[in-house]
């Protein structure tokens, strides 16, 4: 641009195309102060093409009322001027507005139609759409397109299928829209049967039917397409690698983004964030560095979530000092990435810098949503920050910019359950009259009761949440647990086998440690691991070691026999290795 502006500027006899030329570029490379300063200067040598230039670049930065006054003081406007000012309204969500100005137009051509016709569709007003689609006086491939995708967001697939069928001709995204339909509806056979059929797939078809598969949590199949794809983009990748950890498979994740960079793809905003979410999952200290690396030598170091990612990253591997580092680093802020530290100062415990931090990001001028109250909550919670808390939630409950919601309530729950306030919690939830559907509320009490071993509240908690979630085992476990710590063990006994009764097993514990750049992960009595032998072994003679010394264990902690032993499992490896 610097050169172009060079040369526009020693040009000795400018016309309105040199204006106009000049004047676009600025607002193709999104720089509309400078598109806007040549504009004011052009004088005479601007015409409806110039004028036009800089409303799509109003409309472009989203905003949309400075381009409305811009489009009222044009002195000419053609059919082009009119599209893209409807065009801004819609993509403003701003339906009524496009639609008026879509009457009031003197002349009209196809793309007209086309705009209002998709602004009314993607907006939910179908039926509107569709008896605009049939006054279209010569409907093109993009106008059947429209009403296709249309009536597939809206749930409507039989519909837009008969659309599709009587298309009297068909490109690739119209294939690719009706596939795309089938999919998000969760009809995949479908949807697959059509992919055959087309005569053009491109990689789009064939991520689209990835994405299905994925969001229908079939990853099987997923993986299927992935492997018999000739050509794979960064799309495509990142699709896989996404699903993958929705699916809790971080090391396959992993392994996955490794081929990825080994295929010479570049990873995007998506690729990164996913990733290093695989990453926080399994504690990967020295693999998160590394993606950390691969990440500041990219443009997407400066991006707000990445950022989030890593600093969530660093501080589920236990370094909440680098995660601070990266948060101080950063030099575009934004409520995300305030939220995010708050978060991990709770996940640590560390409640008052928490605290100091939602001082500093009022002082910075970012207004607190309902995330960064849940952060803070929980940050008190950790720390047995009782009275900050209190105050807090009282200071949201007053704040009309906020929606509590009963992970709020949760959090204030969990915060008098830590601090042995457990009647008090449960007269609150009496008193906001919550329903069993309240699962985290009475689980926050239940877990409170569990700590304190009260029996009257645990049971309360409990019975809730058996309503709510009969094939829920972790609450007949605590429920159990808290019987046990009283010394109960015929109620204890009775809880177990009403699980037993309903076939419900507890998920084992599983604990990793990372050694030598290789994460190690260990189950309950897993004996696959290579070292698994002498692991146990030497297990066997930590445990003769603690009797001989006089060690009792403690059997008024509710913790469980599982939990406990896929902790004692990794600790032998540990000293071992660090011995070796």
């Amino acid at each position: 641009m610097a050169h172009a502006r060079q040369l526009f500027d020693e040009t000795p006899h400018k016309d309105v195309i040199s204006w106009t030329s000049m004047i676009s570029g600025y607002v193709r490379c999104g720089m509309l102060r400078e598109a806007r300063a040549l504009f004011e200067r052009s004088d005479s040598e601007k015409n409806v093409v110039t004028w036009t230039a800089l409303l799509s670049g109003y409309i472009r930065s989203r905003r949309i009322r400075e381009a409305e006054a811009l489009f009222g003081r044009m002195p000419e406007k053609n059919v082009v001027s009119w599209n893209t000012m409807i065009s801004g309204y819609a993509e403003n969500g701003l339906v009524d507005e496009a639609c008026e100005l879509f009457r009031r137009m003197p002349e009209r051509n196809i793309v007209s139609w086309n705009t209002i016709v998709t602004a009314l569709a993607q907006s939910g007003r179908v039926d509107e759409a569709y008896c605009l689609f049939e006054r279209i006086p010569q409907r093109d491939v993009i106008s059947w397109t429209s009403m296709v995708t249309g009536l597939s967001q809206n749930g409507r697939v039989d519909e837009a299928r008969a659309v599709f069928d009587r298309m009297p001709e068909r490109n690739v995204v119209s294939w690719n829209a009706m596939v795309s339909g089938y999919a998000q509806n969760s009809r995949l056979e479908e949807a697959l049967d059509l992919f055959v059929k087309m005569p053009e797939r491109d990689i789009i078809s064939w991520n689209m039917m990835i994405t299905g598969f994925i969001q229908n949590r079939d990853l099987k199949r997923a993986r299927e397409l992935f492997d018999n794809m000739n050509e794979k983009n960064v799309i495509t990748w990142t699709t896989m690698i996404t699903g993958y950890v929705e699916d809790e498979q971080n090391e396959v994740a992993l392994k996955m983004f490794l081929e990825m960079l080994i295929d010479g793809v570049k990873p995007n905003q998506g690729t990164f964030v996913n990733v290093l979410a695989a990453v926080s999952n399994l504690a990967a200290f020295l693999e998160g560095q590394q993606i950390h690396q691969i990440v500041s030598k990219t443009i997407f170091q400066f991006d707000t979530f990445v950022s989030s990612a890593i600093m969530n990253m660093y501080s589920k591997c236990g370094e909440i000092g680098t995660a601070r580092k990266v948060f101080d680093l950063s030099d575009q802020k934004d409520l995300v990435s305030w939220n995010g530290m708050i978060a991990a100062y709770a996940h640590h415990g560390n409640g008052q810098e928490a605290i100091s931090l939602f001082r500093e990001m009022h002082q910075n001028g970012f207004k607190p949503n309902d995330v960064t109250y849940v952060g803070l909550l929980s940050a008190c919670s950790h720390s047995g920050l009782f009275d900050e808390g209190l105050n807090i939630f009282k200071s949201i409950m007053k704040d009309p910019s906020v929606e509590v919601r009963e992970d709020h309530y949760a959090c204030l729950v969990d915060l008098c359950g830590r601090a042995g306030r457990l009647q008090e919690a449960a007269s609150f939830i009496k008193g906001l009259k919550i329903g069993p559907s309240a699962t985290c509320v009475w689980g926050a009490l239940l877990g409170g009761s569990n700590i304190h071993g009260d029996m009257q509240i645990g049971n309360l908690a409990a019975k809730k949440l058996m309503e709510a979630e009969p094939n829920n085992a972790g609450s007949y476990m605590l429920l159990s647990n808290i019987y046990a710590s009283a010394g109960r063990w015929k109620e204890a006994a009775k809880i177990r086998l009403k699980m037993k009764g309903k076939g419900l097993k507890k998920q084992p514990g599983c604990s990793w440690i990372e050694v030598g750049n290789r994460v190690h992960v260990f189950v309950v009595r897993d004996k696959s691991h290579i070292d698994s032998e002498r692991i146990y072994t030497l297990l066997h003679d930590l445990h003769d070691k603690m009797k001989r010394t006089g060690y009792v264990p403690a059997t008024n902690h509710s913790l469980v026999e599982d939990e406990l032993m896929a902790m004692e499992v990794v600790l032998p490896f540990r000293l071992e290795n660090n011995h070796r």
